[in-house]
Formats: structure tokens, C-alpha cells, sequence
């Protein structure tokens, strides 16, 4: 079975990098920041996609703009270090104080 490439019309390409762009920017922050594992995906996994959407050609000024924002970001990010778990407040810290003294009677 041959196959054939599917070509989009300009309008088409422009609205995929779109979206392509618009969720990079939602998801890459978070998936940094990860969870008490690390990032759920790396700096270098964000710049490729990013450099992939700038090797692809074509991108308005406007796309290039946000490519170039979120480049930055990570520039920023990978400038920045990282707290170490133990460096984070304590689980104590942000819990809310009882709501009467400690020395007050209260009903049960």
C-alpha cells in the first residue's frame, strides 16, 4: 500500500502550529515543576519541540514571538536551581492553627 503525504493549505498549517503552541505554553510549566520525582518531562524534551516548531518554517511573527517566550522560560528555569525536597517548608507549616487556644475548654 503506497502512501501518500497529506498536505495541508496554509490556513490549516498555521492553525495546527496554533495549537501546537497554545499547548506547549498550558502543559510545560507544570511538567516541569513535576511531583516530588522531579520534571515529568525534561527542559531538553520542551526545547526540541519548540526548535521543531522553528525548523518547520513559516510561523507568523506573533508564533514566533510565543516560541521565543517559552524559550526563554526555559532558559530561565534551567538558570534557576531547583529546591531540593528538603529544602521545601515543612508539612506543619501549612497547616491552619486550631480554631480555639489550646487551654480553652471546648465541647467534644
Amino acid at each position: 500500500m503506497d502512501r501518500t503525504p497529506i498536505t495541508l493549505s496554509g490556513s490549516s498549517q498555521a492553525a495546527l502550529v496554533d495549537r501546537d503552541i497554545a499547548h506547549i505554553a498550558r502543559v510545560m510549566r507544570p511538567s516541569l515543576h513535576g511531583d516530588l520525582g522531579g520534571p515529568i518531562l525534561p527542559a531538553g524534551y520542551w526545547r526540541k519541540r519548540l526548535y521543531q516548531l522553528l525548523d518547520a518554517g513559516s510561523l507568523s511573527h506573533a508564533q514566533l514571538c510565543t516560541v521565543d517566550s517559552l524559550l526563554l522560560q526555559l532558559d530561565q528555569y534551567e538558570a534557576e536551581p531547583q529546591l531540593a525536597w528538603d529544602a521545601l517548608a515543612p508539612a506543619t507549616a501549612a497547616l491552619f492553627p486550631p480554631p480555639y487556644p489550646a487551654s480553652a475548654s471546648h465541647p467534644a
